[in-house]
């Protein structure tokens, strides 16, 4: 069988890890594209001995983006940030990075591209973040019509940025934002279940030119996800309604901080549910089972129990 080789861009992120140990398992050789490679090497034992190569090359960057895919069958856009800092803007990285991204990739010979986007990608969406992830995957898709779009909702697992935030957050304060209410809904899908569609994409020629929206089992509102949070970490806390204007001025604060934990796009995102369209291709299309979040959550939120463990509270 000839060497397949895939170039990974966001290789060292919290999906990528996991795409990269999937694909390093089904034989792929991989470029894992990143901007700081030094800050990957914990990737190269996912994978045999100079199977996984960290090299840097920042997705806005021309000649590196196009060394880095020079020669590859495939590439894989896992690239995203949550809020915006100096050249990280949204547009920059999700819209330009992606153009960028695909015309290297065209020019390189490339036969495959796999887009990461997320549900609400559309570049007529209030929030900036959803725009420039429905001007990513057109980009992608001008270059690549045979392109496969992948649109998680919110993705969990151990290293994932919403119920460690939330359970963090927890551990300190008496009570829980519920922005907007709480009701706007989401179906959270497992992180595996996201690396198993990236790797499904690659090898089923059917998959080609589909645009698909990841989801896991059960849609829950944002109070419900609170709930559950709570459950799992044994803890009782006030969950406070927090109307949509109040919170977008808490955003223009805190979105100051290094690492904001809330900011006024966000807001915007969280008048939208998002969930799995009711016409979309699935996890269940793929061939995926999708797993339950209280499967999963109890591996990695048993820190933020009392006393750093425990089972959590009956439902």
């Amino acid at each position: 069988m000839a060497t397949r080789v895939v170039t990974v861009f966001g290789a060292s992120g919290f999906l990528g890890r996991y795409v990269v140990g999937r694909l390093a398992r089904e034989g792929w050789v991989i470029r894992a594209a990143v901007r700081h490679p030094r800050r990957a090497a914990f990737l190269k034992p996912l994978g045999d001995v100079g199977q996984i190569t960290p090299l840097r090359a920042p997705i806005q960057d021309g000649d590196l983006v196009r060394a880095a895919v020079e020669g590859a069958d495939t590439v894989v856009n896992l690239v995203g940030i949550l809020f915006e800092r100096g050249r990280q803007t949204f547009k920059d990285v999700h819209a330009e990075g992606a153009a960028n991204l695909a015309r290297a990739a065209e020019a390189a010979g490339v036969r495959h591209f796999v887009q990461v986007s997320a549900i609400g990608a559309d570049i007529r969406a209030e929030a900036d973040y959803a725009r420039s992830k429905g001007a990513a995957e057109m980009a992608v898709r001008s270059s690549f019509p045979e392109a496969v779009v992948l649109r998680p909702s919110i993705v969990f697992g151990p290293e994932d940025d919403f119920f460690n935030r939330f359970a963090a957050m927890a551990r300190l304060s008496p009570a829980l934002p519920l922005i907007g209410g709480g009701e706007t809904r989401f179906q959270p899908v497992f992180v595996g279940n996201v690396a198993d569609a990236v790797v499904k994409a690659l090898s089923d020629p059917a998959c080609r030119g589909q645009i698909y929206e990841l989801g896991g089992p059960q849609v829950y509102s944002f109070k419900e996800l609170m709930e559950l949070l709570l459950r799992q970490i044994r803890r009782r806390r006030l969950l406070l309604p927090l109307p949509f204007a109040l919170a977008s001025l808490q955003g223009a604060l805190l979105e100051w901080l290094p690492t904001p934990p809330l900011t006024r796009d966000q807001v915007r995102m969280l008048k939208r549910d998002n969930v799995v369209a009711a016409d979309a291709l699935t996890l269940a299309d793929l061939g995926i089972e999708a797993t339950h979040p209280e499967l999963i959550l109890p591996t990695y939120l048993q820190r933020y129990c009392p006393g750093g463990g425990g089972s959590p509270l009956a439902a």
